[in-house]
């Protein structure tokens, strides 16, 4: 259907819904929360969504929407497929967004949303959200996981591909979904990382810093939008219609719809007191530009009183509406209200491969004193909680997680931990793996200890419950027997990191610390004089000032999904090249945030006095096995073409990182130190030298003035290319615009 056509179908359909179909249709039902009969209640009303609700469910809901409701409009379903399609329990999970981000290649990202979409549509579901185009720029914020990293350039890059992985080449495809950017805008930028609080920026630094990811969701064509809990000037995103209309629709040129997050309108009223009911609540989100309201059933109600009450014209309503109709037909769902997908695929062969190629691609090593690859060792001491703990691998948002997740469901094969990881290849090469978990990443609190230590519970259900939940205890603290099973190893690897209840919605962290006794056991271990790598699984960059200074190795592999544990082993094994690289800044301690790469100048000292300058480990940073070398810089300013010589220096093929970065000398408004403008990958062979070409683009230099225009003002330039953000790791020159 061509787009005349879909107008007018959309218009016919207006005209005939009374007040409360319209505000029914800008409606989302959180299925889990108000159960079955109210939601069949809520489908016969005409309402225009539901969450979080699968399978059969889902097929009922669908048929009371269209044969009881008076229209007859399907609705649409929604679900948080983040990482892989996760809430189902069969499904291919993935690494998170932040560790899909270490590729550093959108053709990744691109694949875990086409597969993703395959498995969400088989589920008879048309709608995921995702992708977080969020920033990640003070990692004590709870949800750093679900980022692509700190950097805008590199975010929006990897929001296009997943986004064109998610929508694929048509959304009426029985194989492609809805995308949905979010969190619009500015979400992880909250004050001390303080989830969905005031947002501390202007429009001028709204466009600048923030925008370029979301603009990217929109270039592959982004269906939907989700606005963001935070403020700004005190005013609430989610009742500000310059950020909604004028900067998302008029300048950015969106032409989706809106859905608002999580009870973002009843947070109007009772969360940052800027609406005196429900009522004004629903007026301010309409006007600002919402047109779908999640998990609010209140709105329904409080818009069509308003509306009646002269307070709100119904055209507002009607402009909401005929953004959600618009995409309905778009997706073909009048025809084709159920999403097939394709029959037998979730969880199959082919995408759990996928899953395994996303995860060794995302294996970051950091450091390495030559205690990689293990070779010539007889015994590997594998040691941690994190290395046999798959739902701390899986990360946030799976069917472990959220949001149905019984307590203490059993985790579903197939998967590898790192510990199995290296007891497969143990077994293949003859080499003997021990493991001990040490001591728990995060202990239980009294309270709860003493729920598993108490008496059996008379209700048998509730005592099954329990008793699976015993089987997901952390472990007791036993530094000692760590140090004793390892004792006689040739090699330790020392498996750190958070768990789930350590990050995601509501876990802020203010101590960026290895927890419970993590450090102690290291330095127990590091006392023996052996060998000893430190792999990180965790959802966010810890402060590791230590570990970084004194292991022979760091690799990191964040929440690695299914065969993260695999991959983290493959890799140390040498069965692979590693060629991930940081998205994120690691800083030395929680008080030495922000410590992004892209920072404006005029620190007085530039650094905290009783704090190094740089982060341990910087944004860009990443090594392999075979190191590369930089030479032969140049850049035509008029042409705009770079070209750069790269050689690899060592023994073994490897994927080199050539990065891009940018200063403006002098401007009108201060920028950054450097800014990342684009970036390659090249393959070469054990002492092979490309000569390696990145076409850039003028907009590239612009920057957002005073008057909140992007412009390219002329002037000098600095462009540097090489491994990392680092300065030493970076060629130089100068060149006038």
């Amino acid at each position: 259907m061509n787009n005349e056509a879909i107008r007018q179908q959309v218009e016919a359909l207006l005209s005939q819904m009374t007040l409360e179909e319209k505000a029914a249709q800008t409606v989302q039902v959180p299925y889990t929360v108000v159960g079955r009969e109210e939601s069949l209640r809520w489908a016969k009303l005409g309402a225009g969504s539901f969450l979080h609700v699968l399978g059969d469910d889902a097929r009922e809901v669908q048929q009371t929407a269209m044969q009881e409701s008076r229209l007859g409009i399907p609705v649409i379903f929604g679900i948080d497929a983040i990482h892989g399609h996760g809430l189902n329990q069969q499904a291919a999970i993935f690494p998170s967004q932040l560790a899909t981000a270490c590729t550093w290649d959108p053709a990744v990202a691109e694949e875990m949303g086409r597969v993703t979409a395959r498995e969400v549509a088989t589920d008879g579901l048309h709608w995921t959200f995702s992708p977080v185009c969020c920033l990640g720029r003070d990692s004590r914020w709870g949800r750093i996981d679900e980022t692509f990293g700190e950097d805008p350039y590199l975010s929006g890059e990897m929001t296009y591909g997943i986004v064109k992985g998610y929508q694929g080449d048509s959304l009426d495809a029985d194989d492609s979904i809805l995308a949905c950017a979010k969190h619009y805008i500015g979400y992880g930028e909250a004050v001390g990382a303080r989830d969905a609080v005031d947002t501390q920026m202007t429009y001028r630094k709204m466009k600048e810093v923030f925008v370029p990811p979301f603009q990217r969701a929109v270039d592959a064509g982004c269906a939907t939008f989700m606005t963001a809990y935070g403020s700004i000037d005190g005013h609430s995103f989610t009742a500000d219609p310059k950020t909604m209309k004028t900067i998302l629709r008029d300048e950015m040129g969106f032409d989706g719809f809106v859905v608002t997050d999580w009870n973002n309108c009843g947070s109007l009223v009772t969360q940052q007191f800027v609406a005196e009911d429900m009522q004004d609540a629903a007026v301010q989100a309409a006007e600002a530009g919402n047109d779908m309201i999640m998990s609010t059933l209140e709105y329904y109600d409080a818009v069509i009183t308003a509306v009646r009450a002269g307070k709100m014209q119904e055209a507002v309503l009607d402009e909401a509406v005929r953004h959600i109709l618009t995409m309905k037909l778009r997706m073909n769902l009048f025809e084709k209200p159920e999403k097939t997908g394709v029959p037998g695929c979730i969880g199959c062969e082919a995408h759990r491969d996928a899953a395994y190629r996303a995860a060794k691609r995302s294996v970051t090593m950091l450091k390495n004193s030559g205690m990689l690859p293990l070779r010539s060792v007889k015994k590997i001491a594998v040691i941690g909680q994190n290395a046999d703990d798959i739902q701390s691998q899986y990360g946030d948002w799976t069917y472990l997680t959220h949001p149905n997740a019984e307590a203490a469901r059993e985790p579903l094969r197939p998967y590898v931990t790192v510990k199995e990881g290296f007891e497969a290849l143990g077994a293949e090469k003859g080499v003997e793996i021990v493991y001990h978990p040490g001591c728990a990443v995060r202990p239980l609190p009294p309270e709860v200890l003493a729920m598993f230590e108490g008496p059996a519970l008379k209700d048998p259900v509730a005592e099954a419950v329990r008793q699976k939940a015993m089987k997901r205890r952390p472990p007791a603290d036993d530094i000692p027997g760590a140090v004793e099973a390892a004792r006689s190893a040739d090699a330790i690897v020392l498996v750190v990191g958070d768990t789930i209840d350590q990050h995601g919605e509501y876990k802020d962290r203010a101590d960026l610390a290895l927890s419970g006794q993590q450090m102690a056991l290291y330095r127990a271990l590091r006392a023996l004089n052996i060998p000893l790598a430190v792999v990180l699984v965790s959802s966010k960059p810890l402060a590791i000032p230590e570990i970084a200074d004194s292991a022979d190795a760091v690799v990191v592999a964040f929440n690695g999904g299914q065969f993260g544990g695999q991959a983290v082993a493959e890799a140390m094994f040498g069965l692979f090249n590693p060629s991930g690289r940081l998205p994120i800044s690691f800083p030395a301690h929680s008080g030495q945030l922000p410590v992004y790469y892209n920072a404006l100048p005029g620190w007085h000292g530039g650094r905290y006095m009783d704090m190094p300058r740089t982060p341990v480990y910087a944004f860009g940073e990443g090594i392999g096995y075979a190191p590369f070398t930089y030479a032969n810089l140049t850049f035509d300013a008029d042409t705009l073409l770079a070209t750069v010589d790269v050689t690899n220096a060592g023994n073994i093929a490897g994927d080199e990182v050539v990065q891009v970065y940018m200063h403006d000398v002098v401007a009108s408004v201060i920028r950054p130190v450097k800014q990342l403008i684009a970036f390659t990958r090249v393959t070469l062979q054990p002492g092979e030298t490309k000569t390696v070409s990145i076409q850039l683009k003028r907009d590239d230099f612009s920057l957002v003035n005073r008057e909140e225009k992007r412009v390219v003002e002329p002037g000098a330039f600095e462009l540097f290319v090489g491994h990392s953000s680092k300065d030493e790791d970076l060629l130089k020159t100068e060149f006038r615009l």
